[in-house]
């Protein structure tokens, strides 16, 4: 190898960058914006093909479904909603939804991977969906199939974890800076939202990436901002007061959007009888309805934010259509549409900040702004509010708008908006929908594993349990001659009515010649108090666990039933708990840990063992492990395997005596620093 560079320098060719390096990295970052960029455009083309195709062409999509009849309001959607769910069900389930929340989580949890597929079954099922009137944006879309392009490219080119979340990153921003003309926004966005840091190497990748697909949009749609309107400008300085009003009247709309979206997905997510793919359909009929009475409400919206941005919607129009709106995402998104909420949270924010002006407008002892003017500031404010990420709103609404006279009053307002939506309520619309499946982005990656492993997962179906009559003397014998840490006491309908452990035992030990024969088996047991349901999870375990000195505790079925099924035990906990935890480091979850051992990729252990995550070996390849006796001949043992070319749950696998290593996979060794040093 150093020959071929100093032959290199010879020939004045200089090596050619590796991908993890920083120049490579910014190689990448041009290609994700160009894909992105492309992405985008096609999106648009898809959905503007689609729309033609269900409402019939020519004009505006708020002009095409106003002329439409009745029930083609109905049926539309519906057939919508049911394409979408065919989609989700057999392409790919994370295509449901708004797509932001299993970005993040792809981000914080699996090491950036994205499956290539989702790329696919998202363009498709939310131009679909958006054509046929569900009331969804094309932000959260885009910004799903820019990352899954980004996480695609990183994977292709075996890029370390932490660069493969910096591409998901880099997708993320050209999405959005290529579907609203914003670059700077875009970079902002997936900097502040889906990575979470402002770190200058992520942060310079994205910025090359959101201005490559910025460059690649306005070629292709030319450069001019999503939202043309009159210049606005502060007119008294006491509007200062009303901007105030309106970023807190923002944050209560936001709170309530996020509030009834989430109900809106548990009554769908209860609806067990209904087959998931057809839910979109009871969405699609519920979107039909409110379209009947306002077509306004349907689809991305664009025309209805305008109208009230150049201040030309009446306040009765603006408050109807506000009420209106949420109701529509919440049924779309809800039931299982695909579909952004950016979009609609614009739609919101454009409808309330009109409102207030109006309202203000009549009763303030100054001059005031048009009401379109509180219409710019109420979508940055309601987005904001509802996001949690203030610098983003600020900076695409007026990247949106290229209006700079009302940044003052926006700034304002989605500053007071996010302090108190997040007073409210400390979840976002984003981290609720995480947070429904037991991942808190906010509470660590050890409280997460914790929440999404199940107790039926790990429960021990054998349980020991005597009745509560049972004599003292008996009970002695059996506990001497059991496994078992605690007898579970039930009455004669086999439900439980307590626990006995070595302890109560202890305590009547010393008059076992007097009581052996008296004593039974209720007056040793503590209440039942503390046990576990099947379906809880082990982040419950632990903190019943933590209410007594218990080895086990016994299991209920899930719901009323007190009859024991099975057992767990502390030590199971902690083995679950190791096992998941290896396996999410693996994958490059983000947590204090990981963050320190993504350049080294070893864990210190003791007595100077470590763990060390590298890339399989070619002379490995091939071979059963059995056969290659790494134990014996470098002191060195293999515990956990990552199949680089297998994207589901299952590519992480623990190591048998016949099993064979593939070029690309990856595995965690533990040995002596020095004896992986050396086989290395």
């Amino acid at each position: 190898m150093p020959h071929r560079v100093k032959l290199l320098e010879k020939i004045s060719i200089p090596p050619r960058p590796r991908m993890g390096s920083g120049t490579g990295m910014l190689l990448v970052a041009i290609m994700i914006g160009i894909a992105g960029g492309l992405g985008a455009v096609f999106f648009r083309w898809l959905i503007g093909a689609f729309q033609d195709l269900a409402w019939g062409d020519g004009g505006t999509p708020l002009e095409k479904i106003t002329r439409s009849t009745w029930y083609m309001r109905i049926i539309v959607p519906s057939v919508g909603g049911l394409l979408v769910g065919l989609i989700v069900k057999f392409m790919a389930p994370e295509a449901k939804g708004h797509g932001v929340p299993e970005v993040m989580n792809a981000v914080a949890r699996l090491g950036g991977v994205i499956r290539p597929i989702v790329a696919i079954a998202k363009s498709f099922a939310s131009a679909i969906c958006i054509a046929a009137g569900g009331s969804v944006g094309r932000e959260g879309p885009i910004v799903q199939i820019g990352s899954a392009i980004g996480s695609t490219l990183g994977q292709l080119l075996h890029m370390p974890t932490h660069r493969i979340r910096t591409c998901v990153g880099c997708g993320a921003a050209a999405g959005i800076a290529a579907t609203f003309n914003a670059p700077i926004a875009g970079a902002f966005f997936a900097a502040e939202v889906i990575l979470g840091e402002f770190g200058v190497s992520a942060f310079s990748s994205v910025v090359i990436s959101s201005v490559s697909a910025t460059v690649i949009a306005r070629v292709m749609l030319g450069d001019i901002p999503a939202f043309e309107i009159p210049e606005y400008s502060i007119v008294h300085p006491g509007e200062m007061m009303t901007y105030a009003i309106l970023g807190l009247a923002a944050a209560v709309v936001a709170v309530l959007f996020v509030q009834l979206l989430h109900a809106s997905e548990e009554f769908f997510d209860r609806l067990k009888a209904v087959p998931e793919f057809i839910k979109p359909v009871i969405g699609g009929l519920g979107i039909g309805a409110l379209g009947i009475m306002l077509p306004e409400v349907m689809g991305v919206g664009y025309d209805t934010i305008t109208m009230a941005l150049h201040g030309d919607a009446t306040l009765k129009l603006l408050l109807v259509v506000l009420l209106l709106k949420i109701l529509a995402t919440t049924f779309t998104l809800g039931s299982g549409g695909s579909g952004g909420v950016f979009a609609p949270s614009l739609f919101m924010g454009a409808a309330l900040g009109g409102a207030i002006g109006h309202v203000a407008g009549m009763i303030a002892p100054f001059p005031m702004a048009s009401p379109g003017a509180y219409a710019v500031v109420g979508m940055g404010a309601v987005v904001a509010a509802s996001t949690h990420a203030p610098i983003t709103a600020i900076l695409i609404i007026f990247e949106l708008t290229g209006d700079y006279g009302v940044i003052p009053g926006l700034m304002v307002s989605c500053i007071l908006g996010t302090l108190l939506a997040q007073k409210i309520r400390r979840e976002n619309i984003y981290t609720i929908k995480l947070l429904r499946r037991g991942i808190d982005l906010q509470a660590g990656q050890e409280l997460n594993v914790l929440r999404q492993i199940k107790v039926h997962d790990i429960l021990r179906r054998n349980v020991e349990t005597v009745n509560r009559s049972a004599k003292l003397h008996d009970l002695y014998h059996r506990m001497m001659n059991s496994p078992s840490y605690e007898f579970f006491v039930v009455d004669d309908e086999q439900n439980l009515v307590g626990i006995i452990s070595f302890d109560n035992l202890r305590a009547a030990i010393p008059h076992m010649a007097d009581l052996g024969e008296l004593a039974i088996a209720q007056d040793l047991m503590s209440p039942t108090d503390i046990y576990l349901r099947e379906d809880d999870d082990l982040d419950c375990a632990m903190r019943q666990f933590g209410k007594r000195t218990l080895e086990e505790l016994p299991v209920l079925p899930a719901g009323d039933s007190m009859v024991p099924i099975g057992t767990v035990q502390r030590q199971d906990v902690i083995n679950a708990y190791n096992k998941e935890i290896l396996k999410v480091d693996l994958g490059g979850a983000v947590s204090s840990r990981l963050s320190s051992i993504s350049k080294m990729r070893t864990w210190e252990t003791i007595g100077g063992y470590v763990l060390t995550q590298m890339e399989v070996p070619p002379h490995l390849c091939g071979k059963p492990l059995e056969s290659l006796q790494l134990r014996h001949k470098n002191g060195i043992q293999i515990i956990l395997i990552e199949r680089m070319g297998d994207t589901s749950d299952n590519r992480f696998a623990f190591p048998a005596r016949d099993s064979e290593l593939n070029l690309g996979d990856r595995m965690i060794v533990f040995g002596r620093r020095e004896d992986i040093s050396s086989f290395t």
